[in-house]
């Protein structure tokens, strides 16, 4: 009887432990302010809808959409850097940045928590950075589906935008390397135009790992 009363009482102090640990906050993996570079990652709309129809951003025509800005390191990037709540007037400001209302609390949580900034001047620079580039004119909605390859894709930027920096906007692809998924573009903290990290050039490489690609059509 004493043996099994121990057992039992080691068994509620390892469940009591095991609950409590569950209920602790996320530790954070960053520390806010403290990144190399920002990169504005662009969603391919189309790709995204092909398999998340029943999403509240499909059915628009949308083309190139803002997922998020997003802090760098060199190698890596922080996430959820602090438990700070974003504002319901900073959400309602600028909830329509992004393709889906939804978007705004996941990307200020994981992301925008690790700029170091206010909610209000992070998403403020979130707009500003992705008003600086321009989308040539060929993808911006294409009424039937595009195919590019990676070099094709990277020297329309450059024409479109002359003061992008070398690798300073990557395209990738889905697992299969067939489809465009998104893009991101590159910038240093003073908002200028700067190459995407020797990381992110060997993953977006990979991923685009085919001859060409296809931009789904708008719809």
């Amino acid at each position: 009887m004493q043996t099994y009363r121990k057992l039992l009482l080691i068994t509620l102090l390892l469940a009591a432990t095991s609950g409590a640990q569950a209920r602790r906050p996320q530790t954070p993996h960053g520390q806010p302010g403290q990144f190399d570079y920002y990169a504005v990652s662009m969603s391919w709309s189309p790709s995204f809808c092909a398999t998340h129809g029943d999403n509240d951003q499909c059915g628009r025509g949308m083309g190139f959409v803002l997922h998020g800005l997003w802090p760098q390191f060199e190698a890596g990037y922080p996430e959820s850097c602090s438990n700070e709540q974003l504002p319901g007037a900073v959400r309602g400001q600028y909830a329509s940045l992004y393709p889906s209302p939804k978007l705004i609390g996941h990307e200020w949580s994981k992301h925008g928590t690790c700029s170091g900034l206010a909610p209000d001047a992070y998403f403020a620079l979130s707009s500003k950075l992705k008003g600086k580039l321009v989308i040539p004119a060929a993808y911006q909605k294409p009424t039937a589906p595009l195919r590019a390859s990676p070099g094709e894709f990277i020297q329309a930027f450059k024409a479109s935008n002359p003061g992008l920096a070398v690798n300073g906007v990557l395209p990738f692809c889905d697992s299969g390397g067939r489809f465009l998924r998104e893009m991101h573009a590159c910038f240093d903290k003073a908002g200028t135009s700067r190459s995407c990290s020797q990381g992110e050039i060997k993953r977006s490489s990979n991923s685009c790992r085919q001859e060409s690609f296809l931009l789904q059509a708008t719809r």
